[in-house]
């Protein structure tokens, strides 16, 4: 891991640590777009919408590469997973069906945060359906690879 260890563990215990807090913050920052989509806060909900999907892909990276990852695009952290599980195939046509959808949660990255640009409650709703959706396919393969938390 390249990085000293966390709280007295050692590098095992503590990427199996971190893996579980980035799995934490993933469903938390699920929740909160929920929460947010309830409360109107449709910017809120996309941003977390993102978030939990970014968050559960590098936790899933660290779990399988024994090491960080970096950057914030979606695809690519998916086409990282898949090399890792070896389902390169599989996430390809994950990602091929589902271009739109993919362009439009790596969009919210900076959009709900940056840009001018609002979301509408059916945009963020869609883009937390599809969050889910990300994180279950990603969670079906990795249980199918053999590895469980």
């Amino acid at each position: 891991m390249g990085e000293a260890t966390v709280r007295g563990f050692d590098e095992a215990e503590t990427r199996e640590y971190l893996v579980s807090l980035l799995r934490r913050r993933s469903r938390q920052a699920l929740k909160r777009a929920i929460w947010c989509l309830e409360q109107g806060d449709y910017d809120g909900a996309s941003f977390n919408a993102e978030q939990s999907v970014q968050l559960y892909l590098k936790s899933v990276i660290l779990e399988f590469a024994d090491m960080p990852a970096r950057g914030h695009e979606i695809r690519k952290l998916l086409g990282y997973v898949g090399s890792l599980l070896s389902i390169e195939g599989e996430v390809s046509e994950f990602i091929g069906s589902n271009r739109l959808k993919f362009l439009a949660l790596e969009d919210a990255y900076y959009n709900a945060r940056y840009l001018p640009k609002e979301y509408d409650r059916e945009s963020a709703k869609e883009l937390i359906r599809f969050a889910k959706e990300v994180i279950s396919f990603v969670e079906t393969k990795r249980r199918s690879a053999g590895k469980k938390s």
